[in-house]
C-alpha cells in the first residue's frame, strides 16, 4: 500500500474510534457527531443551533478533548469588542498594568477547537474579526502574525431571545460550512437515560471519561489535504453537482413548487462557488469515513442541507421565513436532480 493510502487507512480507524468515544457519552446524537468529524476533516467551520441546555457545549467539549490540542470558549456579549479577542488587559499584584494575549491568541498553534458562543450577541466589529480569523486562520497582533493552522471555529447562534442581538449577515453565514442544529433527542430510552442515568448529571466527569488526544492534531491540516487529493470525485459526479448548483439558481425551472411562494420572486442567488466547492469538500470526507476511495450520491446528498440551506439567498419578503422554507426547498431539490 502506497504511504498515502497507508496515512488514510490508519486515519480512518482512529477517526471512527473518536466518533465511538464521542457518541458514548452525547448519547442520542449520531448523526450531528458525524456531520462534526465531517467539518473537522474538511477543514471547515460550523455554525450550531440548538435550544438552551441541549447539550452543545458538552459535545464540542467531548470533541475537542478526543481531538487534542486545546480548546477555547468565549461567550458573546453586547460589549465584547474586537480587542478582547486578542488581548486581555489587567493590573498585577504590584499595580502595574499588564496586557497578555487573549483567548484567540493564548495557545498559539495548539488551538484545534474555538467556540463562540452566542455569537448574534457580538457587534458586527467583533464578527468581522473572527470570520477573518476563520478565512485565513492568523491574525496579526503584538508585532507579529499568530498563526492557527488546525483551528476549527464552532459558533452557537442564539434563536430565542431576540434583545441585544446582531443578526450574522448572509456573507458572513457563508464563511460556515455547515450550519447544524442540535436537537432534543427523540428517542424514549435515550430520554430516560439523560433523565435518570447520574453519569449524566456530572458533565466535567463524563467529559473526563472521553479518552484524550486521540489523534495527532498537528497533522489535521495534512490528513484533510489528504483527503482530498485521494479520494475520486469522477465526472459523473461533478455533473451532478453541477446540477445541483444550477437548481439553487432557479429550481422554478425543474418544476419545484413551495406552497404559498411565488418561485419565480424567491431566490436571488443560490449556492457560491464556495458553498459548492465545500459541498465536495465535505462529500469526500463522507466517503472517505464510510471507507470507500471514490464519491457516490449519497455522499453528497449526506451533507447537502448542512452545506447548502444557509447559502440560497432569498428575496427580502421572504428571508423572515428561512427557517420554514431552505429545508424543504434542499429536499425538493434533491429529489428533483437525478443522480447518476
Amino acid at each position: 500500500m502506497h504511504e498515502p493510502q497507508a496515512a488514510l487507512a490508519d486515519w480512518h480507524a482512529r477517526a471512527l474510534a473518536l466518533e465511538q468515544s464521542v457518541t458514548a457519552v452525547v448519547i442520542g446524537q449520531p448523526e450531528l457527531i458525524r456531520l462534526l468529524l465531517v467539518a473537522l476533516f474538511a477543514r471547515g467551520h460550523v455554525l450550531l443551533e440548538g435550544d438552551v441546555g441541549v447539550g452543545k457545549t458538552t459535545v464540542l467539549r467531548a470533541l475537542a478533548r478526543a481531538v487534542g490540542g486545546e480548546f477555547e470558549r468565549v461567550e458573546g456579549t453586547v460589549d465584547l469588542m474586537p480587542g478582547d479577542l486578542v488581548y486581555h488587559t489587567f493590573v498585577d499584584a504590584e499595580g502595574r498594568p499588564r496586557i497578555e494575549p487573549g483567548p484567540l491568541l493564548r495557545r498559539g498553534e495548539a488551538l484545534t477547537t474555538f467556540f463562540f458562543n452566542e455569537i448574534n450577541r457580538a457587534r458586527p466589529q467583533v464578527q468581522s474579526l473572527l470570520l477573518r480569523a476563520m478565512a485565513e486562520r492568523t491574525v496579526s497582533a503584538f508585532g507579529r502574525d499568530w498563526l492557527f493552522p488546525q483551528m476549527t471555529v464552532f459558533a452557537d447562534r442564539n434563536r430565542v431571545e431576540r434583545e441585544e442581538t446582531f443578526e450574522l449577515a448572509s456573507a458572513a453565514r457563508d464563511r460556515f460550512m455547515f450550519e447544524l442544529t442540535m436537537r432534543r433527542p427523540a428517542d424514549r430510552a435515550v430520554r430516560r437515560a439523560l433523565l435518570a442515568d447520574a453519569r449524566f448529571h456530572d458533565i466535567d466527569a463524563l467529559i473526563d471519561a472521553v479518552p484524550s488526544a486521540q489523534l495527532d492534531w498537528r497533522r489535521l491540516g495534512e490528513i484533510g489535504a489528504l483527503i482530498q487529493r485521494h479520494i475520486h470525485l469522477s465526472e459523473a459526479i461533478e455533473d451532478y453537482a453541477l446540477a445541483l448548483w444550477e437548481a439553487t439558481e432557479a429550481p422554478q425551472r425543474l418544476g419545484i413548487a413551495l406552497p404559498g411562494v411565488d418561485m419565480d420572486r424567491l431566490v436571488l442567488a443560490g449556492a457560491s462557488p464556495r458553498g459548492m466547492s465545500a459541498l465536495l469538500r465535505a462529500a469526500r470526507v463522507v466517503a472517505w469515513l464510510r471507507g470507500r476511495g471514490h464519491v457516490e450520491p449519497d455522499d453528497v446528498r449526506e451533507v447537502l442541507q448542512p452545506v447548502l440551506a444557509h447559502r440560497i439567498f432569498f428575496a427580502p419578503a421572504y428571508e423572515l421565513r428561512r427557517a420554514e422554507l431552505a429545508g424543504p426547498l434542499i429536499d425538493r431539490i434533491a429529489a428533483a436532480v437525478a443522480a447518476p
